[in-house]
């Protein structure tokens, strides 16, 4: 189909060069083939679709940038193309060029978007839990990838959740918890724990995390799992616009104790510092509802207990 397409194009007296030098120094035009072509909200598989093309598709890329690997009858490519106007990411193995890579398209700078976290960011809100500087810095963009995909974007909801995570898993994707050899055991960042989670979160996202759950800590996986915790096995952002850390705490599914406040003075900690300040009314105690180990608890279960205040023992 690449090569059909490229034929037309020659037809017509154009080439994917001439269309370059033809377009905007910001952007180049390309043509897309194929029906369905998902438009992605970063270079990854495992990023949210943002848009889909119907059909073949005049595209302006910007830029592109190296990704996720994906392969069609036609070959294979790790680069993704950056269309402003469709708001994402498209593979460029569906894009109507021989090569892998698209000719004259600058790679995207390495600069992160405005608003994503940093590590000097995040090493300015807990110090010494950033144990791993460099291993916490490979992750970030991952990790900021799947906080825009679960609209953790407000300073409340990114101090809730990376207190959440420095805790859980010091902010490393690829920790497995210390001494747990259980087959289902705490791995990534929210340290997905128990066949309850591993087998929906690979449903989820249509991996086999049950049969390959050391999955839940591979860079790939390991943030888009935390937010499918905290949006769908959870829906954690509204405890967190409520400044509840006690009910935050709760939804991640440990028994209360001297941990809650730990949690709950890292995400002081962390909104002083998104904000310069830390506003009155934090609740860092849970209702005694939610006192005992809320792990297994389905959503709903545990959602009614969260607004009824009645049940665990």
């Amino acid at each position: 189909m690449r090569r059909f397409l490229l034929a037309v194009l020659a037809c017509l007296g154009l080439t994917a060069g001439a269309l370059v030098a033809a377009s905007p120094a910001y952007a180049a035009v390309f043509q897309t083939y194929g029906s369905g072509v998902n438009v992605r909200a970063d270079a990854y598989l495992s990023s949210a679709v943002v848009g889909t093309l119907s059909g073949p598709t005049s595209i302006d890329v910007d830029c592109q940038k190296s990704g996720d690997l994906v392969s069609n009858s036609d070959g294979t490519s790790s680069w993704w193309a950056y269309v402003p106007a469709l708001g994402g990411y498209v593979t460029v193995v569906y894009v109507a060029v021989p090569e892998d890579k698209l000719p004259g398209v600058p790679e995207c700078g390495s600069e992160p978007p405005a608003g994503d976290i940093t590590l000097a960011d995040v090493q300015a809100m807990f110090g010494s839990r950033i144990a791993n500087p460099s291993l916490v810095e490979t992750g970030l963009p991952s990790l900021n990838q799947a906080m825009r995909d679960a609209q953790i974007n407000t300073p409340y909801r990114k101090a809730a959740f990376l207190a959440t995570l420095v805790h859980e898993s010091r902010l490393e994707y690829n920790i497995r918890e210390i001494g747990d050899t259980r087959p289902y055991g705490g791995r990534g960042y929210i340290q997905l724990t128990g066949d309850f989670n591993y087998g929906p979160a690979g449903q989820y996202f249509g991996i086999d995390l049950l049969g390959n759950p050391d999955l839940a800590m591979s860079l790939q996986w390991s943030a888009p799992i935390a937010r499918w915790y905290w949006t769908v096995a959870r829906d954690i952002n509204p405890y967190a616009d409520n400044l509840d850390m006690g009910r935050v705490n709760a939804a991640i599914g440990y028994p209360a104790g001297t941990e809650d406040q730990r949690r709950c003075d890292s995400f002081k900690a962390a909104v002083n510092y998104l904000t310069g300040s830390v506003p009155s009314g934090v609740i860092c105690t849970r209702p005694s509802a939610l006192n005992g180990d809320t792990s297994k608890l389905t959503r709903t279960q545990f959602e009614t207990l969260a607004k009824q205040g009645s049940g665990l023992g």
